[in-house]
């Protein structure tokens, strides 16, 4: 499938079947013996199933959940200094796998983060309006963001911070300065 299926709501039995690289026919018993919920189409027999029951379907049959994912992978940087941020967009830029956003407060992370849907964030610890461990915890609050991959980066932290970060949901450290190339 050469569609982007990553932002995709709202899938017909052919979609789905295709992913999950079974019949159509599969799916529709599925559908119909309820195994698979979702909706018909008013006034016709055409069945629509959820993103999000497609994926609980999914994994609750142990079928991979990469094919909702195609396209490259999103990443948010989040740093008050632009040269941090400049740095990382030309990096990840020139690697060419990557859709990149940059945010230089908390508040446009947040925002972002609802719209942009980043697969990963590289957050600096210590940003002007809000720290990693609060970014952390409200990420790791809502069902929608507990699998993005947050990496906090800093140059004036402790081991004890470091420690309370990871706590709150971070998945890596990263001390500045730091070798672009690790």
């Amino acid at each position: 499938m050469s569609e982007d299926l990553s932002q995709k709501k709202i899938f017909t039995t052919g979609e789905a079947a295709k992913i999950c690289k079974v019949s159509q026919q599969t799916i529709i018993r599925c559908f119909d013996s309820g195994r698979l919920s979702g909706f018909r189409v008013p006034g016709s027999r055409f069945r629509r199933i959820p993103r999000e029951e497609l994926i609980r379907f999914m994994k609750g049959n142990g079928i991979p959940v990469d094919a909702l994912e195609e396209g490259r992978k999103r990443i948010l940087v989040v740093d008050d200094d632009p040269q941090i941020l400049e740095l990382f967009m030309d990096i990840l830029d020139r690697d060419g796998r990557f859709d990149v956003k940059t945010a230089s407060s908390g508040y446009d992370a947040g925002l972002f983060t609802e719209s942009f849907r980043p697969h990963l964030i590289i957050l600096d610890y210590m940003l002007p309006d809000i720290n990693g461990n609060i970014v952390c915890e409200r990420l790791r609050e809502n069902p929608d963001h507990v699998d993005t991959i947050v990496i906090c980066v800093s140059g004036v932290v402790n081991q004890i911070e470091i420690d309370s970060l990871l706590e709150a949901g971070a998945n890596a450290f990263i001390k500045k300065p730091f070798d672009v190339n690790d």
